[in-house]
């Protein structure tokens, strides 16, 4: 196996911990950092237009496809890219800002981390 393909690897399985983070974040830490979190994210989509992890794993983004997109192609579904594109990039992290603040605020949830 190449140094390129180990790397290629490497930052896709980084990547991926990324994503699953993501997801529990809303969980794990106070919501204030995970707001921060979400709106940094949003901002580099906005800024650049694209994921910047995807580059490094040579994830090409034409045609509207994302990392979500092939994680949902490998375990056996066949997503619309630019529909999942849209979902993930415009509402996923908003959403996800949003449980964390009713999770906690609202249910009076403590972080499991901090």
């Amino acid at each position: 196996m190449s140094t390129q393909t180990i790397k290629s690897n490497f930052l896709f399985g980084l990547h991926l911990l990324s994503v699953i983070a993501t997801w529990v974040i809303p969980f794990l830490i106070t919501w204030k950092i995970a707001v921060a979190v979400y709106a940094v994210v949003m901002i580099q989509f906005a800024i650049w237009g694209k994921c910047l992890m995807n580059e490094h794993h040579g994830l090409d983004e034409s045609n509207g496809r994302i990392f979500y997109t092939e994680l949902l192609e490998k375990m056996g579904f066949n997503p619309e890219p630019q529909l999942v594109k849209t979902i993930v990039r415009q509402w996923l992290y908003p959403i996800l800002a949003v449980v964390a603040i009713v999770w906690q605020v609202l249910l009076g949830n403590e972080p499991w981390l901090f």
